[in-house]
């Protein structure tokens, strides 16, 4: 099997060429700009060319992209941009013009104006990967998984609360993969930014998952883990905290990498795995929240599981150093040698499971 696995973050988007023929270590990868830094560079651009923009396209990861636009405002040039590219920016509309943003039903409403640039906005630009594929003799497969972050349209709470909700929403169910994997046709309708994403890919087999999630399952795939264990994803945006056992989720926290004490990060594992560390805390520190199904107990954790691009973060801490009695065992997980990959091999392990599903129930993806 050929599949296509891309883990959109906030910095990078990693990208796995996978072929089940092949020893992990020799599929092709690549680690590329992520699409929000790659469009906030060009929103940058324009503000030095001074010229006004126009933003069409689809709901996408805001971050950075998204701070460029309010950099564009700042500077007193114009932005005009549809409804759906709008979403980005906020979920409530109204919200999104209070901003400053013209907000219009379709470019064609636009009159003619050379001092406008317009940029397109999405998660995923097909044509490109397959460019970049076809000048190395390769083909773009016709499976392809994709993971985002998405928190939710909710105009009217706010998107931490209700991302999280969603979460907690999949380790009520079981916790298992499959509760965090979804196709063409079983994506929430409140999860818009993965319909983007599926709207992109609606000719292809696909599965979709969250970044943080495909990453704790990627991470578990390292030969190394015990469990139950904590398995860490410490990402450019956000930090994912999760209690593994017998292959699910059985607890999860989130917050704000940049938002994190790392001199207290220690403290939070063991009230977290003690099932004492609230959703109240986490939420008033700017993150998303905690939940916990089944108290584990930091005695009874066997490892712990680190993953993500500022997994070094961990060195603030004391965590690896931390042996008790030889009992857990603390270290960076290195799926198929590549740390980076941990969401993408998460993802290929969501599709084949998803695939088998569906094949034994005599259903098509």
């Amino acid at each position: 099997m050929k599949l296509l696995a891309i883990d959109i973050g906030t910095g990078t988007q990693d990208i796995l060429l996978y072929d089940s023929t092949k020893e992990g270590e020799n599929n092709y990868n690549m680690i590329v700009p992520s699409p929000t830094v790659t469009i906030a560079k060009k929103i940058k651009t324009t503000t030095n060319d001074r010229k006004n923009i126009l933003l069409t396209g689809d709901v996408m990861g805001g971050g950075p992209c998204v701070k460029a636009i309010k950099n564009h405002l700042a500077s007193n040039l114009e932005i005009y941009s549809t409804v759906d590219a709008a979403f980005t920016i906020k979920d409530n509309i109204e919200t999104v013009k209070s901003l400053g943003i013209n907000v219009i039903a379709d470019k064609a409403e636009m009159p003619s104006n050379e001092n406008l640039v317009e940029i397109r906005m999405s998660d995923l630009n097909l044509s490109s990967l397959e460019y970049i594929l076809n000048e190395f003799e390769l083909d773009l497969p016709n499976k392809i998984a994709i993971a985002v972050q998405d928190h939710g349209y909710s105009p009217d709470i706010s998107n931490r609360i209700f991302r999280f909700k969603h979460l907690k929403e999949g380790i009520e169910k079981d916790g298992s993969i499959l509760n965090f994997t979804y196709t063409h046709t079983s994506i929430p309708s409140y999860l818009n930014r993965m319909k983007a994403v599926s709207r992109v890919t609606y000719d292809y087999e696909a599965v979709f998952m969250d970044t943080g999630i495909a990453a704790i399952f990627g991470a578990i795939l390292d030969p190394m883990p015990t469990q139950p264990c904590i398995v860490i994803n410490v990402g450019n945006g956000h930090t994912l905290v999760a209690l593994v056992n017998n292959q699910k989720i059985i607890g999860i926290f989130e917050h704000h990498t940049s938002s994190i004490q790392w001199n207290e990060f220690k403290n939070k594992l063991i009230r977290f795995a003690d099932n004492e560390l609230s959703f109240d805390e986490i939420y008033e520190e700017g993150g998303h929240g905690c939940y916990v199904k089944e108290k584990v107990g930091f005695d009874n954790i066997c490892s712990i599981v680190i993953t993500g691009p500022k997994r070094y973060d961990i060195l603030q801490t004391d965590l690896i150093n931390h042996d008790k009695n030889n009992k857990m065992k603390v270290y960076f997980a290195t799926p198929m040698g590549n740390m980076m990959l941990s969401g993408c091999y998460g993802l290929v392990d969501a599709f084949n499971k998803i695939t088998k599903n569906k094949k034994s129930s005599g259903k098509n993806l």
